[in-house]
């Protein structure tokens, strides 16, 4: 097969498509942006990219996802050139190196590789974990077991949106135990990988060397355990797998993107098993907890940034670490190139660029969501009733429009049945100050703010 016989221009649509939507938009701006398919020649993808940043880091962190997508589409791939086309390269090279050596060489480029027998990413460590008032307690929990392995916290389960640091901290607490027990077997394994393992096992009929390859670890870490929803099988083997860890004191870590009981299609035994131990939810990083993780990052990266540019990232990057970090190497990326630092209004430029836009979101669906989560109906948030199982969820309908869409007082007082706007001041403070109680009330309105 020749380069005539695919079509380069679709095909690397197609792959682009399907990265964006597992990656943050800096992340996709910063490193796809120019790059096509050159030819297919012989097996081999040659892929334009614009600059040797650019190539190194697709070919040390996306190669395999690449590799992958380009493969469902055309099978005799075998593997991905990158070729540099650019001709202004060598100059921006030049302007970079006059730059700041030390930057060009600090640009995460220079990927820790993943060990194979565990899959831990040695990257991943305490040292480089920033603990706040969103995630405190998940990091107490994490501490707590590395000390007592299988015997407290057993199992540990953190939940949270994507980007929160769930991944991080597991996996940290796998590398601290490692390090810290050198007799101790841990494993880290992504729930879609564990169940393709098990479909195989069965396909294979070695299910019996599947269930030994698992039971010899001390710890074993799981990964998005949503994605074992309406899998039946998959469960059945966990189930099983997590009595034998759980009857021999041996540790185990889950994670998942929600609360289990939100996991649609999983088999209520599990869930039973999950909350056994600990659950602890991590939610979104406060703005000191932002400027701190981008502190942290310019250290890590010998890169400058005046406090001034840090504060103004963490006030307009909210919630999602990854884009927070997607922002800081993007930044990285294009002082290397320009051979500068960038200006406060270049920063905000790339904030404007790579940010995701927040969702557009009606009163009406917030009502909904919140009407559904507590089973009542949409009709009674609006009505002037003081009935228990009404006055709760109405004041968290009137604190999330407040804190997270910046409605005011009046308005939402308005919008909720003609309500006076102290009520609403009321109904947001009687939330406020449960939160800093009520872990159960935190747990709720995260869960809903998930949904919305």
């Amino acid at each position: 097969m020749n380069s005539t016989t695919i079509d380069n221009k679709k095909i690397w649509d197609e792959v682009l498509t399907k990265i964006e939507l597992d990656i943050s938009k800096a992340n996709f701006n910063t490193w796809f942006k120019d790059t096509f398919i050159i030819k297919y020649e012989k097996g081999v993808i040659y892929l334009a990219v614009p600059n040797e940043f650019v190539k190194n880091w697709l070919y040390e962190k996306y190669n395999k996802d690449i590799l992958k997508t380009l493969r469902d589409s055309v099978e005799s791939i075998r593997t991905v050139e990158y070729i540099i086309k650019d001709n202004t390269q060598s100059k921006k090279q030049n302007l970079t190196n006059q730059f700041s050596p030390s930057i060009n060489n600090r640009l995460p480029l220079d990927s820790f590789y993943i060990n194979k027998k565990d899959n831990l990413n040695p990257r991943y460590t305490f040292d480089s974990f920033i603990v706040g008032t969103f995630n405190e307690l998940s990091n107490v929990a994490a501490q707590t077991i590395i000390k007592k392995q299988g015997v407290v916290y057993n199992p540990l389960f953190i939940y949270g949106k994507t980007g929160y640091g769930k991944t991080h901290l597991i996996q940290a607490v796998g590398n601290e135990i490692k390090n810290k027990y050198s007799n101790k077997r841990v494993f880290y394994i992504t729930s879609e990988k564990f169940s393709v393992d098990c479909v195989n096992s069965i396909q294979q009929n070695k299910v019996n060397l599947f269930k030994e390859k698992y039971r010899k670890y001390d710890t074993l870490i799981m990964d998005d355990i949503q994605f074992l929803s309406r899998k039946e099988r998959t469960q059945e083997e966990l189930f099983h797998l997590f009595n034998y860890f759980y009857d021999n004191n041996k540790q185990i870590i889950f994670s998942s993107d929600r609360h289990p009981n939100h996991i649609p299609d999983i088999a209520d035994r599990l869930k039973s098993r999950f909350g056994a131990g600990m659950m602890v939810d991590i939610q979104a990083p406060d703005n000191e907890s932002r400027i701190e993780i981008l502190k942290l990052k310019t250290k890590i990266n010998n890169f400058y940034l005046s406090n001034e540019i840090i504060e103004h990232i963490a006030s307009e990057i909210k919630g999602n670490i990854r884009e927070l970090e997607g922002i800081f190497n993007s930044i990285i990326c294009q002082s290397q190139l320009k051979g500068r630092e960038l200006n406060m209004q270049e920063i905000k430029n790339l904030i404007k660029t790579n940010i995701t836009p927040k969702k557009n979101i009606s009163v009406k669906e917030i009502v909904k969501t919140v009407a559904e989560f507590y089973s009542i109906e949409e009709s009674m948030i609006y009505e002037k009733t003081r009935r228990k199982e009404v006055v709760k969820p109405r004041q968290l309908v009137m604190y999330i429009l407040r804190e997270d869409f910046g409605i005011s007082y009046p308005s939402i007082g308005e919008k909720l049945g003609g309500r006076d706007h102290t009520t609403v001041i009321h109904s947001c403070e009687k939330i406020r100050n449960g939160l800093k109680t009520d872990s159960a009330l935190a747990q709720e309105l995260e869960q809903i703010k998930s949904i919305i």
